[in-house]
């Protein structure tokens, strides 16, 4: 009624809007969406097309529905702020994309995602260990707050917000004397090997050396808590030190380095 009709155009359905309604304030001129309480539309444009399978936005839902709640809180996965090669640090500087705090976030993060794997890889075997990398991949998230927070521009609020303790560096002393304890003297130079787990433990070492090598200069530079590239330092040997005890729990050779015959 009310001029309002649908229309059939091959695989989408049309609807025309011809004069006011009920849920129609607010909401005119927002072409793309649908709002639809049971079957009956409203509160949408002059003129809207939608194309099956149904894809709305949160404006297109009912305004009393849970749907369109839970859409409108959901936070934006894009912003767009950093289309022209800035980004921001916590601080509210802008600066280029290539500068050096972003390349330490950026090696934590990629931290973070190689723990998570191994960590995958490790609870699959049943350790007991998968729990500390969680702690740690949290741990990493606070890395990553001092990181961002650049103490040349950074406000008292600031630093006190993203410090960083000795204790996160003490606790993984302890973890790393407890494993040492239980393996083998180390004898030869290890290869990168040991099972999944070994494997995935031994490349997050890796990734970890290198994200400790871009927060060094920042450290010196004044720019990051010293905690930071302390506890990078003590996570790179935690890392080869479970890489070991994996293998050794899953019963898995170690390859290690021959020198081969001239």
């Amino acid at each position: 009624g009310g001029g309002r009709r649908w229309r059939r155009d091959g695989a989408c359905r049309r609807w025309r809007g011809g004069g006011g309604g009920a849920g129609r304030a607010g909401e005119r001129g927002r072409a793309g969406t649908l709002s639809r309480c049971g079957s009956v539309p409203h509160g949408v444009a002059e003129s809207l097309t939608v194309c099956a399978p149904l894809t709305v936005s949160p404006h297109a839902l009912c305004l009393h529905s849970p749907e369109r709640a839970a859409a409108e809180r959901a936070p934006r996965i894009y912003t767009r702020t950093g289309d022209s090669g800035f980004s921001s640090t916590f601080t509210g500087e802008r600066r280029p994309k290539g500068d050096r705090i972003f390349e330490a976030l950026g090696a934590t993060d990629e931290l973070s995602s190689a723990i998570g794997l191994a960590g995958e890889f490790s609870s699959e075997k049943g350790h007991t260990f998968v729990d500390q990398l969680h702690k740690v991949q949290c741990m990493l998230q606070d890395v990553g707050s001092n990181i961002a927070t650049p103490l040349s521009s950074a406000r008292e609020a600031h630093r006190k917000r993203t410090s960083f303790s000795e204790k996160p560096v003490l606790e993984l002393e302890q973890w790393i004397d407890s494993y040492s304890e239980q393996l083998p003297p180390l004898r030869a130079f290890i290869l990168p090997s040991g099972g999944r787990s070994s494997a995935a433990l031994h490349f997050s070492r890796a990734v970890c050396r290198r994200a400790e090598r871009c927060v060094v200069p920042l450290v010196q530079a004044g720019e990051a808590d010293p905690n930071v590239a302390k506890y990078l330092n003590r996570l790179s040997d935690y890392l080869f030190v479970l890489a070991r005890y994996a293998a050794m729990k899953e019963g898995k050779e170690e390859k290690i380095y021959i020198k081969p015959d001239p």
